[in-house]
């Protein structure tokens, strides 16, 4: 599964936001990966940084 699906679907498990290193941690990737992730998805306006670093979907 890609990286951006993984982080997407921790996010919405999570129901609540999420550091990138709690992200890597459930979705059992690689913190970079994950930081790549982010990058993309917030860029498609799939997730929201409601306060600094902390992600979350909308």
């Amino acid at each position: 599964m890609p990286a951006n699906t993984e982080v997407l679907n921790a996010l919405k498990k999570a129901g609540k936001p999420l550091k990138s290193a709690e992200i890597a941690a459930a979705s059992g990737l690689d913190k970079k990966d994950v930081d790549k992730a982010i990058k993309e998805l917030k860029k498609e306006g799939l997730i929201i940084s409601p306060k600094n670093c902390f992600y979350s979907v909308p």
